[in-house]
Parts: structure tokens; C-alpha cells; sequence
């Protein structure tokens, strides 16, 4: 049986070090929005003008982050200049979670997750978006993935970074509210964002995000994300049965899934990757890299986000001089085509085999690459 071969980097470039750590996350020129909804206000920014004939880049962040921390210094990295010069980019901040956001009345509902969901739809409609490439972390990936259920005709791609597609159950939830008796919601934020190896050893990057948390998001606002996302239904997707072309009750559109070697969302990953079409799926593991992919290996994800832009029919001829993708098969990958798709192509289209192989009377197993 082939080995998984890694990935080749010629350098790799993190965006938080000591030195320029700190608690600036570099904001780039946007037109923010406060868009109404059945739900409540959302707070947006849009960065770039919409493209004819493209999707819009949209962005959800995890809990304990807003569009900035999340996001920002992704976007504002070198090799993600080209990407942002095809699409227009609009970053929603969960409500109440944007920088100097007030604090919501006692006794205020805050959206589930399904509403949170709804809310994107709102946005489209207001900015008149009529399909988007959804971007999401943690819970802002379980966002998105809701909204892709719920709207497919609107979603041609989605890049989830850490989903956990399963709701809570007793003994996590028993855990869940056992913690909040005895932690502050700064230190549980932390531990969903990060593994305990990272806690442990990257110090700066904690510290950096401790103080995030803590002084720039409206704590009481904070909780009660927390405790919508702690509350989250199953998504109830599941992977179609090999041979049926019945994608409903998963996502229909082509996803990247991504997740850190050292995260604490690597169990939930794996498990959605388990639940989706395995021909319109990538699970993309990378290495030495915890909570936060994006912050920590921008150069890989921004690497691995223009191969998949590429198969969606868009920017042809980007430049892809840093990363070198090699797929052999094993027990969790399976060979694929090196010719361009379309995007129809690559909603639509199985994986190809040789005559005679195994993968002829085998369901085909999605795509997994390690780097």
C-alpha cells in the first residue's frame, strides 16, 4: 500500500511571531455595513469590488474571534494579494462580536446557529450577492455549512477550517457547563481554539489572542455566542450512497476541508469528512500546525485555497510556485486527475480509475492530502 506523500514547501511563513505578535491585527481598507435581518443586526465589511460573473468571497469567524483576528492578517498576506484581485470579500463579525460592539440587554435572545444561518442569506440579499465562496472556522464554519444546506444554489464552494458538524452530547455538555462554573469564558474560548500542546509551548501566540479575547470582544456578547454554538443541532448531512447522484442531505457543492495536525478539532473533521461525498471532498492535514491554520500557516492554506479556486473555474493561470501536491493512494486518499475542471466538473464528476484497478468496485474515498 503508497504511502501519503507530504506536501513540499519552500518556505513557510508564520504570521504571528514575537515580533510582531502583539495584539495589532492589521486592518485593511472596507466598507462596513450594518445590515438588518429577521434576526438582528450583522456587521460586515466588504473589501474589493464584486466581480461580474463571480461568486463573493465570504467569511465567518470561530467563537472568541471577530472578522480581524480571524481573518485579517490571512487576507493582508503576500501570496493572498492574488486571490483578493479576482473577488470581491465580505467578512460577517457574528453579532455583538465586532470590536466596540455594545453590550446586548439582559434577557436577550441571541440567534441559534440555524438563525445565525439565516442571517448570511439576509446579507446576500441586502449586498445583492447572487453566489458566494463561503470561508468559515470553527463555529463560523458550522455557519456556513448550514447555509449551504439550506441554500445550495447559492454556494459554489466552501473552505471549513476546523467544523465540528455533530451537536454537543450529555457528556460534553455536562463537561461544557461544568467548565463554565469553574473558568472564565476567555480560558474555555482558548481551549476550543487551541490544543493543549500549543497552549503549552507557543506562549506568544497564546498570549496574543489571550489578550484579544479579554479586552476586545464584549464579554457578556462572547458568552452568548459561546452558548449558541454550545447548543448547535446536528447538521444531519451524510454521505450519499456510491453509484446515487441524490446529493440531498449533504453538502452538493465541492468543499476543502481543513484542519491542524495538533488542533482539538481534528476528531469533528475527520467525522465530517466521513458524512460527505467523497467526490466532491478534500481533507487537507497540515502539519506542525495547530488551532489556526491561517495564522500559523498562511503560505499552505492561501496555497491550497488557489488549487481549489482553480477547480472551481476560476484564475486559470495563478501562480502555484510554493506548494507541490502529490496524491498516491492509501487507506484514506485515493488518486485523482491532474486535468483542470470546470466548475460543473467538479461538483459533478466522479474520480477516475484505471480499468481493472480496485477503485472500479470500490465507493470512492475522498481525497486527502498531508502537508
Amino acid at each position: 500500500m503508497d504511502e501519503l506523500q507530504d506536501v513540499q514547501l519552500t518556505e513557510i511563513k508564520p504570521l504571528l511571531t514575537e515580533k510582531n505578535g502583539g495584539r495589532s491585527f492589521e486592518d485593511f481598507d472596507g466598507q462596513e455595513h450594518d445590515i438588518e435581518t429577521a434576526h438582528g443586526v450583522l456587521h460586515v465589511t466588504i473589501r474589493g469590488s464584486h466581480k461580474a460573473k463571480r461568486p463573493v468571497i465570504i467569511t465567518y469567524h470561530d467563537i472568541g474571534l471577530n472578522h480581524k483576528s480571524c481573518f485579517n492578517s490571512f487576507f493582508n498576506f503576500e501570496d493572498m494579494h492574488e486571490i483578493s484581485q479576482h473577488f470581491a470579500v465580505c467578512h460577517i463579525d457574528a453579532p455583538g462580536q465586532q470590536e466596540g460592539a455594545p453590550a446586548y440587554p439582559t434577557g436577550y435572545q441571541y440567534p441559534t446557529m440555524d438563525e445565525l444561518a439565516e442571517m448570511v442569506s439576509a446579507v446576500l440579499t441586502h449586498l445583492q450577492f447572487k453566489s458566494i465562496i463561503g470561508i468559515g472556522v470553527g463555529a463560523g464554519a458550522y455557519v456556513l455549512a448550514r447555509f449551504a444546506l439550506n441554500f445550495p444554489n447559492l454556494v459554489e464552494g466552501l473552505v471549513l477550517v476546523n467544523i465540528d458538524p455533530c451537536a454537543k452530547g450529555w457528556i460534553d455538555w455536562a463537561a461544557s457547563k461544568l467548565s463554565g462554573w469553574t473558568s472564565n469564558v476567555v480560558d474555555i474560548v482558548l481551549s476550543h481554539l487551541f490544543g493543549s500542546d500549543e497552549l503549552q509551548s507557543n506562549l506568544d501566540l497564546i498570549q496574543t489572542y489571550r489578550l484579544h479575547i479579554a479586552q476586545d470582544i464584549n464579554q457578556e456578547n462572547l458568552q452568548l455566542f459561546v452558548n449558541s454554538y454550545n447548543s448547535r443541532k446536528d447538521l444531519e448531512i451524510e454521505r450519499p450512497a456510491f453509484g446515487t447522484t441524490d446529493a440531498e442531505g449533504t453538502l452538493e457543492c465541492p468543499t476543502l476541508l481543513v484542519v491542524g495536525d495538533n488542533s482539538p478539532a481534528v476528531d469533528p473533521v475527520v467525522e465530517c469528512n466521513a458524512r460527505l461525498d467523497p467526490t466532491r471532498t478534500t481533507l487537507l492535514k497540515m502539519a506542525d500546525c495547530g488551532g489556526l491554520p491561517q495564522a500559523v500557516q498562511p503560505g499552505k492554506l492561501a496555497e491550497a485555497l488557489k488549487y481549489f479556486i482553480q477547480g472551481l473555474g476560476y484564475m486559470p493561470t495563478a501562480g502555484l510556485s510554493r506548494l507541490v501536491r502529490s496524491r498516491t493512494h492509501s487507506n484514506a486518499s485515493c488518486g485523482s486527475t491532474d486535468v483542470p475542471r470546470s466548475r460543473s466538473q467538479t461538483s459533478n464528476s466522479q474520480l477516475e480509475t484505471t480499468p481493472g484497478s480496485a477503485l472500479d468496485t470500490e465507493a470512492p474515498q475522498t481525497v486527502e492530502l498531508s502537508c
